[in-house]
Order: structure tokens, then sequence, then C-alpha cells
């Protein structure tokens, strides 16, 4: 791939993950610089990204797991930081805070294991927020088919989600 492909590419898909990144990180500044150490990680793979079938469903992969590094990182060090008037002693408060992570990394990780085409739909209305006919424009499906993708999807996500919980 080449460098203006590249950068053609990512600037396509950069807020969608900006979002993701922000989602998990909850934090403006961490989510920025998730994005771009994905584009710098992307740019010394550049001359391997032809090989990428879905480069949007690879980038949001990388960048999840970007984040979650991040998290586990941050959470190995800010223990050494932590003054005891910032620790929230709310033992529900910590349940629900590594509930909705734990809940965030299972959907995630659903997510990845959906087809495809059900990946790329999943991504782009859920995550990205994006209406029918973006979606359409974008992926050059009808709006049916993202309907039925987008259903499908669901439905595959349900069953997988009543498993593990």
């Amino acid at each position: 791939m080449t460098s203006q492909m590249l950068t053609d590419a990512f600037s396509s898909i950069s807020d969608g993950l900006y979002r993701i990144a922000f989602h998990l990180l909850e934090s403006d500044a961490d989510a920025r610089d998730s994005v771009q150490d994905l584009f710098i990680k992307l740019w010394g793979q550049k001359d391997t990204l032809d090989s990428v079938v879905n480069f949007q469903a690879y980038c949001t992969t990388l960048m999840k797991n970007l984040c979650i590094d991040r998290i586990r990182k941050d959470s190995r060090t800010s223990c050494l930081e932590i003054d005891d008037r910032d620790i929230d002693t709310s033992v529900e408060s910590v349940e629900r805070n590594y509930e909705s992570r734990e809940r965030l990394s299972i959907v995630m990780d659903a997510i990845s294991r959906l087809p495809a085409r059900q990946q790329t739909v999943v991504r782009m209305y859920v995550l990205e927020e994006k209406s029918y006919d973006e979606i359409s424009k974008e992926t050059g499906m009808s709006n049916l088919t993202l309907r039925v993708l987008l259903s499908n999807a669901r439905k595959s996500l349900r069953k997988t989600l009543d498993e593990t919980y």
C-alpha cells in the first residue's frame, strides 16, 4: 500500500476509530493518542497492508487491542500513583465499572466473530452511528441488504451473548 493510499484510507475511518477509542478509554487525549499510535503502527506495516481484505475491520480490531493494552498499562502504573483521596471506596462503583468494561470487551469480541459484511454494517451503524443511506453509499449495498445483515448480526450477537451470560 502506498503512503497516499494509507493516508486516504485511514483518514476516511479515523473519526470512527476515535469514537471507539474514546468509548473504551473515556478520555479525549488518550483516544487521540491511540488513533495516532494506530496510524504510526500502520505506517510501519504499509508494505504488508495490501493483503488485508477489510481495512476498516482490521483497523477497528487493532484500535480495540491498542486501547485494551493502554488500559492494562495504565492500571499497572496508576496503582503506584493513587492517592487515598482519589479512591472511590464504593464497592458498587468499582463493580459497575469493571462489569461495564467486561461486557464491552465481550460484545466487541462477539462483533469480531461475525462474518465480514455483518461486522462492517454493525460497526458503521452502531459504533459510527451512520444512517442506512450513508452506509449504502459507502458499501454499495442496498438498504434492504443492510437491514437483513444488521438483523442477522443482531440475532447472532444475541445468541452469543446469551451463551456468555
